[in-house]
């Protein structure tokens, strides 16, 4: 990829990054353990790519 990013491209790899990020405890802890991840957080940097 390159170097310099178009800022609109930038801009969904950023977001794309905060929903693959982990549940909260305090939100696994609140539903006895039945939320533990999000639908997107199985997404993984190798295998899975982003259409942005």
């Amino acid at each position: 990829m390159a170097r310099v990013k178009p800022p609109a491209k930038k801009r969904r790899l950023a977001k794309a990054s905060k929903e693959s990020s982990s549940v909260p405890t305090w939100v696994v802890a609140r539903t006895d353990g039945k939320v533990r991840m999000t639908p997107k957080s199985r997404r993984n940097w190798r295998t899975n790519k982003i259409k942005a």
